[in-house]
């Protein structure tokens, strides 16, 4: 199947043709007839599915072959896009400005962590589609700003995320802004009771959509784990990242302060690398995202609710500095590699305060770590006890296997 034979309007395949797609993927496939038919979707997928174009695509479609209703005035808010986290919200944005490029359509991003004058700017002058995260939405309505009583389509991505960092109460209350009779779409990576129950509030009669399980992503990378001591792990991460060929690589910290200082750790050891949280501001997170797409090579150190959202291609390595404490995250975190049929890796740092987590994650994903080594940093920290279980695990190692040329330098790759 191709975008074409999907039926979207000329100038949106022209947008596509543009980007050099010509093949949608699965859940494109799937949503997009339903989304264009105008019936409610219920779309369980993860980013790096290509779910936003699943959504965008057909929206900008519907936009342009359906007229206003004459009694609107000036440009209302037709399209409501809720995310999560500022990132997905931009990300989401510079979508529909790539897909709508061709079209007379508006759109902006609202969120917070920064001023709000250029987007109430924007507001002002009229848009057709508005992506917001959840508290700038609801602050700019409440001064006035945004009214929904004209939406046509409302978008919940990552519905679970939404669960997660509490948004729920405020999406009821934006939900309860807008018309009943509107075009519902929700996806969610996982759906939880309390997502489900608000899905049964706000959808009717909703096709029901699958995509790429959680536990079928991690199937395709290369994992590994590394038993190291806490205070070994920035020496580890060094070595590991300057002595093997690495054209992205994404470093997962449990605390904003932690991120920043491993990105410190590797700076001094000569690594091109740079942090992204909550704590920067929203211009510094958007210029370390657009050097972190744009250089080969780049190390991008980032907590669970940053990356989120985060869809960047070619990340051939992602390293678990800190375990995380939920085992559905280590495949959230791991599924940022290897993506549509690409190689990837994932290795993770254990000390020995993470065993419990390790041992929850291998009963997650159903496997047994492959323990890594031959790196100096890398240490028997376990006690014997804890260690004999490993006697039966595949032991990979890290050395280059003989007659490869000689290693070069992590700085070395990246120039090439």
């Amino acid at each position: 199947m191709t975008f074409r034979a999907l039926g979207l309007a000329e100038p949106v395949l022209r947008a596509v043709d543009d980007e050099g797609y010509t093949t949608p993927t699965p859940i494109q496939s799937q949503a997009i007839p339903h989304v264009l038919a105008a019936r409610d979707v219920l779309g369980c997928a993860q980013t790096g599915t290509g779910k936003t174009a699943a959504f965008a695509l057909p929206i900008l479609h519907r936009l342009m072959s359906a007229e206003r209703a004459p009694e609107t005035r000036g440009r209302p808010i037709r399209v409501l896009v809720l995310s999560p986290t500022r990132e997905l919200a931009c990300q989401i944005g510079e979508s529909f400005r790539t897909y709508g490029r061709h079209t007379a359509l508006r759109q902006t991003v609202v969120f917070g962590g920064v001023g709000q004058q250029p987007q109430t700017r924007a507001l002002r002058h009229g848009v057709d589609i508005l992506v917001a995260t959840p508290g700038r939405l609801l602050d700019l309505m409440n001064q006035g700003f945004i009214d929904l009583r004209a939406v046509e389509i409302f978008v919940l991505d990552e519905a679970d995320r939404m669960l997660d960092m509490g948004f729920m109460p405020d999406v009821r209350r934006v939900v309860a802004k807008m018309p009943a009779q509107r075009q519902t779409l929700l996806f969610s990576a996982t759906f939880p009771e309390a997502v489900g129950q608000l899905a049964n509030a706000i959808v009717r009669d909703p096709v029901r959509i699958r995509v790429a399980p959680v536990k079928a992503t991690a199937n395709l990378i290369e994992q590994s784990v590394f038993f190291v001591s806490r205070q070994n792990k920035p020496r580890l991460l060094a070595q590991y990242l300057s002595t093997q060929v690495v054209t992205r690589a994404l470093v997962f910290t449990r605390t904003k302060r932690g991120a920043d200082r491993v990105a410190r750790d590797l700076g001094r050891a000569g690594i091109l690398a740079d942090a992204i949280h909550g704590n920067k501001s929203q211009s510094a997170r958007q210029r370390t995202l657009a050097e972190f797409k744009a250089n080969p090579g780049q190390v991008l150190v980032a907590t669970d609710i940053a990356a989120r959202g985060i869809d960047v291609e070619g990340i051939s390595h992602v390293l678990n500095f800190d375990l995380p404490h939920e085992p559905e995250m280590y495949v959230h975190r791991i599924g940022r590699t290897g993506r549509a049929g690409a190689s990837g890796v994932a290795v993770s740092l254990c000390d020995e305060e993470e065993r419990q987590l390790l041992k929850a994650i291998e009963r997650h994903t159903g496997r047994l770590l492959p323990v890594a080594g031959n790196f100096p940093a890398a240490s028997a920290t376990v006690r014997p006890a804890e260690a004999r279980p490993l006697a039966a695990r595949p032991a990979v190692s890290a050395a280059r296997p003989a007659g490869r040329p000689k290693k070069r330098s992590f700085r070395a790759v990246r120039s090439r």
